[in-house]
């Protein structure tokens, strides 16, 4: 079919090969021959008058025309299919809709298991697919190349709506046997001590606590970067070292780690985990679904235990 001498067909094969970056992949991911997607090709560059694509061994490198043309194709191609494919209504159990989800693993234990539970009840045949924080995901929600994204609220661009999850705090997590913390902990003796820390992406995103002592020019003693929350406590058992974590993790820990959690010597206050979608899903109906799910399952969270002494934490 053409519009305007366009064969939109064309607009398929444009997105699958910015997509893959490989003319193979991309004519497989549309179920084309490869004959097929060199012609698309062809007829690509001859209606835009540009090359798009250069090559780099089997790599396609798209040209300036061409990044600029991919977000209004994708965007194009996922309201035709939000607005006039998926006209039907969702039925949770008959669905086999995958989600891909951006989030911690900080979340995944403390959150996000509860919903792989409840939807394996309301919904057998969803599936999840779990990513890992990325640099550009202000791209990816435009793209719409994943469902949701969940995060600290104060990390979140206002590009794209959101929805507020629970709140937590920070707390300082340390060995058992560490005798340091066996005193309630001073900020001198935390900037002093042996660090854990988390650093997020390739980018190497800090933390809560590491954008705040980056903010106020203070530099702790990191002694080991990890890749997530859930890798602290095993670096912590045996040694003088500490970490900052989200309570609830350390909670969870603590039932099988011998941690001994005790109150962040920050001022910190407590954070928001809050839940972005694609604006082009906002009336997708499977989005609507599970984005209630989880503003239902937060909202049966509770509060922190905020502003609670060394003592109380111990005992």
């Amino acid at each position: 079919m053409r519009f305007k001498g366009l064969d939109l067909n064309l607009l398929v094969a444009l997105d699958a090969l910015m997509a893959e970056r490989n003319l193979t992949a991309a004519a497989r991911s549309i179920n084309l021959s490869q004959p097929a997607m060199s012609a698309a090709v062809a007829r690509l560059r001859t209606y835009f008058n540009d090359e798009l694509f250069t090559m780099a061994g089997r790599e396609l490198i798209p040209t300036p025309r061409a990044e600029q043309l991919a977000p209004a194709v994708r965007e194009t191609l996922l309201r035709v299919q939000l607005s006039i494919i998926s006209w039907e209504p969702f039925n949770p159990a008959r669905s086999d809709r995958r989600f891909r989800v951006i989030l911690s693993d900080y979340v995944t234990l403390v959150f996000f298991e509860k919903i792989v539970e409840r939807a394996a009840q309301e919904a057998p045949g969803v599936s999840f697919e779990f990513l890992p924080l990325a640099d550009d995901n202000d791209d990816l929600l435009r793209r719409g190349d994943i469902d949701l994204l969940i995060l600290p609220d104060m990390f979140m661009s206002n590009t794209h709506p959101q929805a507020k999850l629970f709140d937590e705090v920070h707390v300082c997590v340390g060995c058992r046997s560490n005798e340091h913390l066996s005193e309630p902990l001073t900020f001198d003796r935390y900037m002093s001590m042996g660090h854990v820390a988390v650093k997020f992406g390739n980018i190497r995103q800090p933390t809560i606590e590491g954008w705040y002592l980056r903010e106020h020019g203070l530099k702790r003693r990191v002694e080991i970067v990890v890749q997530g929350f859930s890798m602290i406590p095993p670096m912590l058992v045996g040694s003088k070292r500490i970490g900052t974590m989200p309570l609830r993790l350390a909670q969870h820990f603590a039932k099988t780690i011998p941690l001994r959690i005790v109150e962040l010597p920050l001022p910190l206050p407590p954070f928001t985990e809050a839940v972005q979608w694609p604006a082009l899903h906002n009336s997708d109906p499977a989005s609507l679904w599970m984005r209630e799910m989880l503003v239902q399952e937060a909202s049966r969270m509770g509060l922190p235990q905020a502003h609670v002494t060394s003592r109380a934490f111990l005992e």
